[in-house]
């Protein structure tokens, strides 16, 4: 069991360094990049007043407490960004350890020795608890760099960590109610989002505070580091871990390997419908994934136009309006400079969906599909080409898709904006989404096992850079390296028509080398 358990902990090291990383430097922008911005109390009670008691900016971050303290605004942000992030360790790391393992036959393999079920479930869990501690250890590190007490940044981090165990739970049961991997990432996904949605209406509606309560995310907010700490809320999450994974424990002794609760497509009626074409093929594949990023961005985009309105009251000093302009959006006094400001989250969005289709290509090819497809009169460059071409109209869709339902929910509330400006806000998340969808091709041509890790590396370190270099005073020609930095935020900026051009030129040519090495190179497997 203990080989096992450091096999699985092995497996996942690149995801856990990745997510480390990211919340060790995460954790140290927040309590440094505050003191920077608002060193004095008297700047800190005006941002407290323009920004914490907004529902506008709740919907990101979470309820405030305390924030004219450097912990209490690190708890606060903490809270809400970075215990989404462990709510999708959660689930990747259990359905990779448990489904992905059944998938690929190395489960079988195992099993097939003396190794019983339940050893095997046990020791992936071991194995996905020891991720979760080096997390928790990283965030914790990242607060006392940043001049937080050790103690609370403890309990800061085991706040997060928290969400991770819960939703380890859900992807476990993700894993043995699907048919397969890909399903149970779906499902575990949509919950994850189903959660998040609570969190957002408890955080952002009068009296609906009570919902926090049905919500991992919630509970890791009720633990109140720092600013009242609850420990006895641990029980909630502890309870709710103990009983998904008892759960799904439960199920995995009793089905079959490669069988879900939920029937595989292939016991359906034959369905022969998109099997024109590779490309076709392929969106056969994705339907339900896009379908899922669809409504996604209509909910989210829905939900910030019906909030854009609660900013035009704001009290928002001079001092602050500077510090926020600093990351190019102008004025957030009126519901255009907020949207324009918080739109830059839909340019992420696009980006991260572009590594997600090269992802699943790589998939495809690592599970030994893509030599089957390829056994037949296809060729390499059109199925590659294709996927390209199928990503970025998807992108396309997903941009539009922000942009009307933006200016539905905004004009819901009495906003008056223009759909043709909000269109444009939506395609203004297409050049940097399209720059990284060719980046991350090019990386996939030539590097196909880091292609996946390259992608999201990139995608996230830019985004990182762009919302932190500038407040922390680096010279500007080393904040606009990111390409995040030359989008115009529209509709409070005109569109960068010259920027955009090179960001998609770059784009082009990216996925031109990629595909021109992916032509070359042999097929690999996992």
């Amino acid at each position: 069991m203990q080989a096992l358990a450091g096999r699985a902990f092995r497996d996942a090291r690149t995801r856990t360094i990745a997510f480390g990383y990211l919340f060790a430097i995460y954790a140290y922008i927040q309590p440094a990049g505050f003191k920077h911005a608002y060193p004095t109390l008297a700047d800190r009670i005006e941002f407290a007043h323009a920004f914490a008691n907004n529902a506008a900016i709740r919907l990101f971050y979470g309820y405030p407490y305390e924030v004219t303290t450097v912990s209490g605004y690190s708890a606060w942000r903490v809270g809400g960004t970075l215990a989404i992030a462990a709510a999708v360790f959660g689930v990747l790391a259990a359905v990779r350890a448990l489904r992905a393992e059944e998938d690929s036959g190395r489960a079988e393999l195992v099993l097939a020795g003396q190794v019983g079920r339940g050893a095997s479930y046990a020791a992936s869990l071991v194995g996905i608890g020891a991720c979760i501690g080096v997390v928790w250890l990283a965030e914790t590190i990242g607060f006392v760099i940043g001049g937080l007490p050790a103690g609370g940044s403890a309990y800061l981090a085991l706040a997060t960590a928290s969400v991770a165990l819960v939703f380890t739970g859900v992807g476990a049961l993700a894993s043995q109610v699907a048919a397969n991997r890909r399903v149970a990432l779906e499902l575990g996904s949509a919950i994850v989002g189903l959660f998040l949605l609570l969190r957002i209406i408890a955080d952002t509606s009068s009296g609906a505070g009570w919902l926090r309560w049905l919500t991992p995310l919630g509970w890791a907010e009720e633990l109140r580091p720092f600013t009242g700490p609850r420990p006895l809320v641990l029980l909630a999450p502890l309870a709710a871990t103990a009983f998904a994974l008892a759960l799904a424990g439960r199920i995995a002794k009793r089905r079959d390997l490669g069988t879900g609760v939920l029937p595989a497509k292939d016991s359906a009626d034959p369905d022969l419908r998109l099997l024109g074409s590779p490309t076709a093929l392929a969106l056969r594949g994705e339907r339900a994934s896009l379908g899922v990023w669809l409504a996604s961005f209509a909910t989210f985009a829905l939900v910030l136009g019906l909030l854009s309105s609660s900013i035009s009251s704001a009290g928002i000093t001079k001092g602050i309006k500077e510090e926020v302009a600093k990351l190019g959006a102008g004025s957030i006094a009126t519901p255009t400079g907020y949207l324009a400001l918080v739109f830059i989250f839909f340019v992420l969005a696009v980006s991260l969906f572009g590594c997600s289709q090269i992802a699943n290509a790589r998939r495809e090819e690592s599970e030994q599909r893509l030599e089957t497809l390829l056994a037949l009169p296809a060729g390499r460059l059109g199925w590659l080409a294709g996927r390209l071409v199928l990503a970025a109209g998807a992108a396309v869709a997903l941009s539009v898709c922000a942009g009307l339902f933006t200016w539905a929910g905004a004009g819901l509330q009495g906003v008056s904006l223009s759909p043709a400006r909000m269109l444009e806000a939506g395609a203004n998340c297409l050049p940097v989404g399209l720059l990284f969808l060719g980046v991350a091709a090019l990386a996939y041509g030539l590097w196909p096992r880091a292609s996946v890790g390259i992608a999201y590396g990139l995608v996230t370190a830019a985004f990182l850079w762009q919302l932190v270099g500038s407040l922390l005073g680096v010279p500007k020609w080393l904040v606009e390296v990111t390409p995040f930095a030359h989008v115009g935020l529209v509709p409070a900026q005109p569109f960068k028509t010259g920027a955009a051009a090179i960001m998609l030129a770059i784009g082009l040519a990216a996925a031109l080398a990629g595909l021109w090495a992916f032509r070359r190179r042999d097929l690999e497997g996992v």
